[in-house]
């Protein structure tokens, strides 16, 4: 069986929701699913999944969250060739690098060799039925990918 990661950080609970969005749409499509808080886990722990995903909000100007800083070092020592990966997150657009966090875990996760299984979705604060549509989509991409 196809085993999805879901490594996640959230402040105001906006971000787990999405995790749990995309977690919810990959267990319909029949895949394992392991949901963990970014505190939680290693970086190290996405060598056993065959789908990576990560969920961070960003913070203030474009900052990634202070929890989130040692498991993006640690993302970008890794292997991760023959795995699929993809990026979501949430932001606000008051502020002018809107989900930067989000660009910016694509780019590590690109470093690891992984391929991209869907475009990155960005979420405004909290998701709305559009954001929904696309976060569902997004799943849908990644097992296509797989």
């Amino acid at each position: 069986m196809t085993l999805a990661k879901i490594v996640f950080a959230s402040m105001t609970g906006n971000t787990e929701e999405i995790a749990d969005i995309v977690a919810d749409k990959l267990r319909e499509l029949d895949v394992e699913v392991e949901v963990d808080e970014c505190t939680t886990v290693d970086a190290e722990d996405f060598l056993e999944a065959d789908i990576t995903i990560v969920a961070t909000y960003t913070y203030g100007d474009g900052e990634l969250p202070d929890e989130m800083m040692d498991f993006y070092e640690d993302l970008s020592s890794l292997d991760l060739s023959g795995k699929v990966y993809g990026v979501v997150g949430s932001g606000d657009t008051f502020y002018d690098e809107f989900c930067k966090a989000v660009d910016d875990f694509d780019a590590a996760f690109a470093a690891t060799g992984a391929t991209k299984g869907a475009e990155s979705v960005k979420v405004d604060l909290s998701a709305e039925d559009d954001d929904i549509a696309r976060l569902e989509a997004f799943a849908e991409g990644l097992v296509n990918k797989v």
